[in-house]
């Protein structure tokens, strides 16, 4: 029976489905836990790791969060690199004095899904539908958006596959939802990811997709969404422990702190980029003209000891408890002095709420270019970690109705449902 494959691959976690004529869907599972069909997008080279031709083995998925965790010797945790699809200044990159193009690092990951399907399903082929986002992260233009599919399309067939076709990733949240409708829906999908969050308006059901009609009605994103948050709960809860906002003596002037530090701290995928040669080389300079050298020491030590992962670690804890408590604690406990707060969720709803309006902004722009106004959705399926956010779901509240709003498999939905579009695809 012919198999078609949906992937997924995201930010922060990538998923791989396989889907036969009878329209079953079963999702690959990932050797570190028996229920697991998510795959963290992360990378780790180590000196010491290395195959029997001497070059780094890279690992990846929680493999690679163990190791780096684990390890005595110093190694390179590599995330987000999606993020990373439309820099043009992104080329290559030294690991373990092995250099690798963005396109490498991608296809190890994809490579990585595709021979965990293998395993488990038999011959998968080479045909595949590929999950992109409406807006990439960072594109600011068409050229932009086309640079970022040919380095995807590079980096997927490295991993295996010659017959590639790309898909939004709504579109394939909504060929998911409709497995479970018996009548037709307008349906509004949003798709929250790591680094995007993208919309779809779309006609589904058996009547539909019998007929064979065009059914997208439109499409729309914006390049902010989990990795966002994050961000925000870092620049306002984090940083000014480790030196935002205070300042610095130079000659008979009292400065501000450089902002291009916490900026880069901001991003978890850019902190390790802050520990170079010279980047340490000023920090301890600022060290030493500091008002509060405490906290510039404290910056330092997350740094040099790599500890970006563990602090994101607590972000996206802390993160994760105000999408069901009124209040978390947050707790960082890996550098001297330690970071301990309360976070309420009014705080921060306070911090994403111009990333709240823009994603309002790009629903309401999407409805309006469709000519298609509240009243007329159906109900609406939102999928993705930071769908769960009380700020988010309360946009769909307030302009749908509760009633209408719908989900499930939150992580699993976009890489199910492309391997089903790929079925009306592949079978045209």
């Amino acid at each position: 029976m012919k198999k078609i494959i949906g992937l997924d691959f995201g930010t922060t976690n990538s998923a791989i489905a396989v889907a036969t004529e009878d329209r079953n869907v079963r999702l690959a599972k990932f050797s570190h836990s028996d229920d697991s069909t998510t795959c963290r997008s992360v990378l780790y080279f180590n000196e010491k790791n290395r195959k029997k031709d001497g070059k780094p083995n890279a690992l990846v998925g929680q493999d690679a969060i163990d190791a780096y965790l684990d390890s005595e010797t110093p190694g390179r945790l590599i995330q987000s690199t999606k993020s990373y699809l439309t820099s043009r200044t992104f080329t290559k990159t030294l690991l373990c004095n092995t250099p690798y193009t963005l396109e490498e690092l991608i296809a190890i990951i994809i490579e990585k899904l595709r021979k965990e399907a293998e395993k488990q399903f038999g011959d998968i082929g080479t045909s595949v539908v590929v999950g992109r986002p409406v807006n990439f992260s960072g594109a600011n233009s068409k050229e932009d958006e086309n640079f970022a599919i040919s380095r995807l399309t590079l980096a997927v067939k490295k991993a295996g596959f010659n017959d590639i076709t790309f898909e939004f990733e709504p579109i394939g949240a909504a060929y998911y939802y409709e497995k479970q409708l018996d009548h037709d829906e307008l349906v509004l999908i949003g798709d929250f990811g790591g680094g995007t969050s993208d919309f779809s308006l779309i006609h589904l059901g058996p009547t539909m997709r019998k007929n064979n009609t065009t059914r997208i009605l439109g499409n729309d994103g914006v390049a902010l969404a989990g990795d966002t948050f994050d961000s925000r709960i870092v620049r306002n809860l984090v940083a000014p422990h480790l030196g935002f906002k205070s300042s610095y003596k130079s000659f008979d002037k009292v400065l501000d702190m450089p902002y291009w530090i916490y900026e880069k701290l901001s991003r978890w995928h850019h902190v390790s980029f802050l520990k170079t040669q010279e980047n340490m080389t000023t920090l301890r300079e600022l060290k030493g003209q500091a008002l509060e050298p405490k906290k510039i020491e404290a910056l330092i030590s997350l740094i040099k000891e790599d500890l970006g992962y563990k602090l994101y670690g607590a972000v996206e804890k802390t993160k994760v408890n105000l999408s069901s408590k009124e209040k978390s604690d947050f707790i960082f406990r890996e550098i001297l002095p330690f970071i301990e707060e309360t976070v309420v969720r009014k705080d921060f709803d306070n911090w994403i709420n111009k990333d709240i309006q823009a994603i309002t902004d790009c629903v309401n722009r999407l409805l309006s270019n469709c000519g298609i106004s509240n009243k007329d959705v159906d109900s609406v399926f939102l999928t993705g970690g930071s769908s769960f956010v009380p700020a988010v779901r309360k946009i769909f509240q307030q302009q749908f109705g509760a009633e209408k709003l719908r989900g499930g498999e939150e992580l699993t939905t976009v890489a199910k449902g492309l391997a089903l579009r790929g079925l009306d695809r592949f079978s045209s």
